[in-house]
């Protein structure tokens, strides 16, 4: 029987859609073809990036290669951690209890408020006059 070489997440958040690929490796992470320090400009995004395989102590056994579109760069970030957090799931069922603990593996359910008619966005109203 072959071995799987590699495993795929697919993360979201706000409208951010990020695609994982996890393979055995040296611990590089691109992000659309850069380096993800060089991605992310902000420390923030790039600790966020990281935080699944630093807390488990994973940094320098795989390589992360990942796709991502859609909003902008923090829900990108938070995007690849699901992915990144599912993937790794498939790669090591061992790690589930420590992900789910994390909250690594729950995806953040908030999304923009659609517009409801009669109003000028999702809750501010025209303005009133008395007279």
């Amino acid at each position: 029987m072959t071995e799987i070489t590699s495993f795929q997440g697919t993360g979201r958040r706000k409208s951010a859609i990020a695609q994982v690929v996890l393979k055995k490796g040296t611990g590089k992470i691109m992000v659309n073809k850069l380096s993800y320090d060089k991605y992310f400009t902000v420390l923030h995004d790039q600790v966020t990036v990281i935080s699944p395989l630093a807390t488990l102590k994973q940094m320098n056994r795989y390589d992360v290669v990942v796709r991502v579109k859609g909003g902008g760069k923090t829900g990108q970030a938070g995007a690849i951690v699901l992915g990144l957090a599912r993937a790794l799931k498939l790669a090591d069922l061992t790690l589930d209890a420590e992900l789910r603990k994390s909250g690594y593996l729950t995806r953040d359910p908030r999304m923009k408020e659609r517009k409801k008619y009669g109003l000028r966005g999702a809750r501010r109203s025209p303005q009133w006059t008395k007279r």
